[in-house]
Parts: structure tokens; C-alpha cells; sequence
């Protein structure tokens, strides 16, 4: 296998791109090093990262830019220094392409990369050189070998690709915070963050799992994805006082400034605790400080997760048969896809998959 020293990927030149304005045209790539690895891409998922990178929204954006960190491929090219894997090696890059990595950093010594100061984005990331790093709705990537991690042979790359950003995202918060038999967990919002909420739950073998949506239109994919409660926040009166004091721990996905904060904290138990996972271009809205001072609730917030943890959970995925619910789109038709997704038209998560290159 030998990479191209061009590569093509779809390129937002302004924040009209989120409505469907990409444009196929080629670019250079960071350059390479003796630790970087070079990967042909097969698979990328669509997150609203995206679509929150693409216009502006998180703040200002490097264009023209390239997005996508959900991406499976194979290795082409290897940096003299990489030993840990090898040409033709199928390997998956999530949200994260880039850390300081030195040994007098407290968060990458303990290997908390994702929380590390100097973190370095999969796309919209700015090196020091002041190249620019782009993601994955492209036909390669070349990334630091560190954050590129091992796809267990039993996960199918269109399975895999969501898990690497949407998947770790649901995953860390409900691992550290005590997720397994005995607990009781809800997940806020089922979409593509929600629904991988649900199945990652049961398989860590939660003993109950509330899915919490809008709208009951979710509700039997929700109790197909292994959810024993639901409840429609818009269509039920009284939801927060009949389900008060019923869960653990509650991990919410949803992105909007005006989420029901208060009542969801009702329905926590006593030391119980809500993990913020999905962020609002806007603010979180605010609440009665007696919602968590009364039952010693608390509220945290969750980051994807290191290198080492996405393996973990990809193993885990593997083990428990653990299948996203995915739409398979052809990466040419990135655009529509961009603009289905803002639609809310994914069931649940859009992967883009590269016919040429996904037969490897």
C-alpha cells in the first residue's frame, strides 16, 4: 500500500456548509513524522460535532476544514518510529488526534490524554507548525499512531466507526460512575449519542434503563434497544413527580439551552448523580440549587475518553454483541447526508462509507 501525497476530502470553506455545502477538492495533509500513521479511509460516522464544527458554532472554525472523527481505515504508511502496528492493519481514529503527551503532564502521565490542556482535535485542531489537522469525510488521514486505536475482528467497520466518538462518549461517563448490575440508569435524548446510552447500559448489565425523550415516537426502538422504562417529556403531565427518586445516575446527550434541567434532577435518588455528555452552542439553563443540595445529588460533566478506554469499550462492544443502529451512506453524498442528519432524519447514527476503499 503506498498514500498519496494529496489527499481529497469534503471541504466547508464557510458556515454554509453545514447546509450542504461541501465541496470535494483536494488538500495537504499535517505533515508526516516518524510518529504518525497514514490511513485509508473505509467508514466515517456522522456526528453533530460536524454539523456544530461546519457552521461556527462552538466558536470560530479553521477553514477550510475537513470534518469527521469517527473513522475507520487502513494503515498505508508508517512513521519509522511506529512499532505498534503494521501496513494493512484496520484501525479506528476518534474525536481525538493530539496531546502533549509529556510525562510532566498531570492528565497524559496518568492517561487522561482526552483532558489534557494542549488536547488536539481530530479536525479544527491547530498545530504548532500551523498546519491545521481535517477529519475523516475524506479517502485518507494521517494521525499521530497514539491516537489511532485497534478494531477487535468481531466489530464490523460500519459498527465500529459511531463507537469511536458517539459510542466512548456514553461509554466513559456510565463506567466511571458506577454503571452495572444494581444500578439504575437514564439516559436523556435518543439519538445518536442516546441510543448507543441505551445499548452500552445494557450491556454493562445496568438492572434498569430509562430512555427519556420529547416525543413518544422513540418508544419502541427504545425498548428494542434494551430500555425497561420511557418517558415523553412533552406528552406526559406530571413526568418528573410519578418518576421522582427513581434512578442512580443520569446521563444526559441532548444539546438544547432549554432542557428541562430541574425536573430531570428529580428524578434522581439520593446521592445520586447527572453527567452533562452533550453541549449546547448556547448555555445549560439554570435551576433551584435544592434540587441537588436536598438528596446530595451531583452534577458533573463527561469528555470521549483516552485512547487506551476507546480499546476497552471496542473490546466490551465485541464481547456483548453490542450493534449500533446505523444508516449506511456513500460518502459521496456527504452533503445530503449533513443535511439529513441537522433534520433529525438519522435512525440513528449516518455512516459514510468510501466504496472503493471499503472492500479492503
Amino acid at each position: 500500500m503506498s498514500t498519496p501525497h494529496t489527499f481529497y476530502g469534503w471541504l466547508g470553506h464557510d458556515a454554509s456548509s453545514a447546509t450542504g455545502n461541501l465541496k470535494w477538492e483536494p488538500y495537504t495533509p499535517i505533515p508526516p513524522t516518524p510518529h504518525t500513521v497514514d490511513i485509508k479511509i473505509s467508514h466515517c460516522g456522522i456526528c453533530g460535532s460536524d454539523i456544530h464544527t461546519l457552521r461556527s458554532g462552538w466558536g470560530a472554525t479553521h477553514y477550510p476544514i475537513c470534518v469527521g472523527h469517527e473513522i475507520i481505515g487502513h494503515i498505508t504508511a508508517l512513521g519509522s518510529s511506529v512499532t505498534r502496528f503494521k501496513i494493512g492493519e484496520r484501525v479506528g481514529v476518534g474525536a481525538q488526534s493530539g496531546s502533549c503527551l509529556s510525562p510532566d503532564c498531570e492528565e497524559c502521565a496518568s492517561g487522561l490524554e482526552n483532558h489534557c490542556p494542549k488536547i488536539v482535535g481530530t479536525y479544527n485542531g491547530k498545530l504548532e507548525d500551523g498546519s491545521v489537522t481535517m477529519g475523516g469525510y475524506a479517502d485518507y488521514i494521517r494521525v499521530p499512531a497514539h491516537f489511532a486505536v485497534k478494531i477487535p475482528e468481531a466489530l464490523p467497520s460500519a459498527d465500529a466507526a459511531p463507537m469511536l466518538c458517539g459510542g466512548i462518549t456514553v461509554y466513559a461517563p456510565l463506567v466511571h460512575n458506577g454503571a452495572g448490575p444494581g444500578t439504575r440508569v437514564g439516559i436523556v435524548g435518543l439519538g445518536g449519542l442516546g441510543h448507543l446510552g441505551v445499548l452500552f447500559a445494557k450491556a454493562l448489565g445496568c438492572s434498569s434503563i430509562t430512555a427519556i425523550s420529547r416525543s413518544g415516537s422513540k418508544r419502541k426502538d427504545a425498548f428494542a434497544m434494551g430500555a425497561d422504562i420511557y418517558i415523553a417529556t412533552a406528552e406526559e403531565d406530571g413526568w418528573a413527580k410519578a418518576h421522582s427518586r427513581t434512578l442512580d445516575l443520569i446521563v444526559s446527550t441532548v444539546s438544547g439551552p432549554d432542557m428541562p434541567l430541574e425536573e430531570y434532577l428529580r428524578l434522581l435518588r439520593t446521592g445520586g448523580q447527572f453527567i452533562q455528555v452533550g453541549v449546547p452552542e448556547d448555555k445549560l439553563p439554570g435551576f433551584n440549587a435544592f434540587g441537588l443540595i436536598q438528596k446530595g445529588c451531583k452534577i458533573g460533566g463527561s469528555q470521549i475518553g483516552s485512547p487506551k478506554e476507546i480499546e476497552e469499550m471496542l473490546v466490551v462492544a465485541a464481547k456483548k454483541k453490542v450493534v449500533p443502529w446505523i444508516q449506511k451512506r456513500p460518502m459521496r453524498e456527504a452533503n445530503q447526508a449533513v443535511v439529513d442528519m441537522e433534520a433529525g432524519r438519522a435512525r440513528y447514527r449516518y455512516v459514510l462509507v468510501n466504496d472503493d476503499h471499503s472492500r479492503l
